[in-house]
């Protein structure tokens, strides 16, 4: 990749610092956890009982090497011998994991799901700051029984910067089994610095009114469906204003989603999202 043209596009983010900030940081209430019904399926890859010291529930203070702090859901009656797919959170610029969690509000409805989420506090971004987000799946999988190969990146505005970043750099790039990115900050020509990943599973949402990244979501959909060999032009919007491209290689089904709403507003549309991850990435 081309460290110039990368750097350009986040110094451009960076004149959004303080979207997300501005009040008073609180925890707030305890997140709700959802009960997720385990099933027998004996070939579900397992962990050795109290092998990883990672607790059920909320766990916050969670760090990494660096400093970078973030938290920790489980399905509540968390099984630690059953390995679990992980829906990793990164925070717009300026937010906590805390601020983050509300904003996305996919605790509940992913934890019953069957998912370990994961949120991480907010960096200003660099070529240094992004691989160190990049390790938070890995701490957890030492702590929690998760499954490697069922990790799942999403955030908003400079989370979802972050998200498709760490599908892209070549230190990275094998980690996500699907991505979902709302709001993300990266144009065509940021892109075309990148060598295409290999096929991988790719939710893109915009929104129309998004001021701030206008027109953004649309080159990233079109970029990666291209990487991932679809037709150029997608098909009909559903209920849900998405439109999936055609035609692409196994493992490379793209779906672009444009709403409307200010660029600071998370979409309603966790249940697609969670969904679309669930049936494109490995099945479980």
């Amino acid at each position: 990749m081309k460290k110039s043209g990368f750097l350009s596009s986040i110094f451009f983010i960076l004149g959004s610092v303080c979207v997300f900030a501005g009040c008073l940081e609180f925890r707030g209430d305890p997140a709700e956890l959802g009960h997720y019904v385990y099933d027998l399926d004996q070939s579900v890859t397992r962990c050795v009982l109290d092998e990883r010291q990672g607790r059920g529930g909320v766990t916050n203070d969670e760090h990494t090497e660096s400093g970078i702090e973030f938290s920790v859901r489980t399905p509540a009656k968390y099984d630690s011998t059953r390995s679990h797919p992980l829906l990793m959170v990164y925070a717009p610029d300026g937010s906590s994991r805390f601020r983050s969690e509300r904003l996305t509000d996919l605790t509940f409805e992913a934890t019953a799901a069957g998912f370990v989420v994961a949120y991480a506090d907010a960096r200003r971004l660099s070529l240094e700051v992004i691989p160190d987000l990049g390790t938070i799946p890995q701490l957890i999988a030492k702590k929690w029984c998760i499954d490697e190969k069922r990790v799942y990146l999403t955030g908003h505005s400079d989370g979802g910067t972050v998200a498709l970043a760490l599908a892209l750099l070549d230190e990275t790039r094998h980690m996500p089994a699907a991505i979902a990115l709302s709001a993300a900050g990266f144009t065509k020509a940021d892109l075309d610095t990148f060598s295409c990943p290999d096929p991988l599973p790719a939710l893109i949402l915009h929104s129309a009114d998004d001021h701030l990244f206008p027109g953004f979501g649309a080159e990233i959909a079109s970029w990666l469906a291209a990487c991932n060999g679809c037709q150029e032009h997608p098909g009909e919007k559903d209920e849900n204003e998405c439109i999936a491209y055609s035609g692409c290689k196994a493992g490379g089904h793209t779906m672009y989603c444009e709403g409307t709403g200010s660029h600071i507003e998370w979409p309603a549309l966790n249940t697609a999202l969670l969904s679309f991850l669930a049936d494109t990435g490995p099945k479980w």
